[in-house]
């Protein structure tokens, strides 16, 4: 494949398994709402209508590209009732945000014309949900019916399943966070959320008045695999103890509605955010995202207020009160 002899295994790598990437933290998208990633170095910030990506090149240059957002909802309303829509959601940001990072390595490379193709990308998106499957749907499902007999009812091997898939998250986690051109997109995490949180806070967008900011921020999307993951223990409970096979179809098949249902939550607790119950629901999603966020350089939030900046203009916002930025 032309993208594995063109691109270097470690850019590879952040694409298609990097955490913040291959997860694609999923956004919520409503009028007031913004969402967007970190990517090779830079930061993708989407609107409604636009999408923006900010990049510093080897030369220190900043470079910002501008893209229309084509949205499946528009041509099938269908897509708008509630589960659905957080479905819908989910696929467009794994297609977009896979776009996006293939565009930042296109701009990161240096000297070469680096190019990829829609087949590549396609490849890239089923490589992506192939190991996502596999390390959490496949792997716990074989583990927990090895010692299904030794726990004493389904809600026991729901939990264990459930506790069993978070554990392999999480040292997913600390393992990729110990590479080095990981470190780099967790620090434009960070750099994202920090510029955010001035936004919201209505401060000026400068890479001074962003620091002071915590590069935690409720609206991220780790929340969402954190919610999800607590619903697929409920879920599977309901499904009983059937044989491997079947749990692990039964799993892949439910695992779009868990995807609606926990966008619903994170719908309703970002429209909440300062409740006491939506503080403490969203609190193990910020103790998340210390391994999911770094503290940025300077220049770092000089890119990601770059990329807020560039995106504003473009989704008409009368102010920057309008906006509300969900990571």
């Amino acid at each position: 494949m032309r993208y594995l002899r063109v691109l270097p295994f470690k850019k590879l790598f952040r694409g298609v398994i990097g955490v913040k990437n291959f997860f694609i933290l999923p956004i919520l998208i409503s009028k007031d709402q913004v969402g967007g990633q970190a990517v090779l170095e830079g930061v993708m910030l989407r609107g409604k209508q636009n999408w923006v990506i900010a990049v510093r090149k080897p030369n220190q240059e900043i470079v910002i590209e501008k893209r229309k957002i084509n949205s499946i909802a528009k041509k099938l309303p269908l897509l708008k009732v509630p589960l659905l829509r957080g479905i819908a959601a989910v696929i467009e940001m794994v297609v977009l945000g896979m776009q996006a990072i293939s565009l930042s390595a296109e701009l990161t490379m240096e000297d070469e014309d680096v190019k990829i193709s829609g087949k590549e990308m396609a490849v890239s998106i089923g490589l992506a949900l192939i190991f996502g499957a596999f390390l959490f749907i496949i792997l716990p499902s074989w583990i927990t019916v090895l010692i299904d007999k030794q726990l004493s009812n389904v809600f026991a091997v729901s939990f264990f399943e459930g506790f069993l898939r978070l554990g392999i998250f999480l040292l997913y986690l600390i393992v990729i966070s110990r590479i080095k051109d990981i470190k780099r997109v967790f620090e434009y995490h960070g750099a994202e959320h920090k510029v955010i949180h001035a936004f919201e806070a209505e401060d000026e967008l400068t890479p001074q008045a962003a620091s002071k900011y915590s590069p935690l921020h409720v609206g991220c999307g780790t929340a969402f695999i954190l919610i999800a993951f607590t619903i697929l223990i409920l879920v599977f409970a309901l499904l009983g103890r059937p044989p491997l096979i079947w749990r692990i179809i039964s799993r892949l098949l439910v695992a779009p509605l868990v995807i609606g249902i926990s966008y619903e939550i994170i719908k309703f607790a970002r429209k909440r955010k300062d409740s006491s119950f939506v503080k403490v629901l969203l609190a193990p999603g910020l103790w998340l995202q210390k391994l999911t966020t770094r503290e940025p350089s300077l220049e770092q939030l000089e890119v990601a207020i770059s990329s807020l900046k560039s995106l504003l203009p473009l989704e008409n916002f009368e102010n920057e009160s309008e906006a509300c930025i969900l990571q």
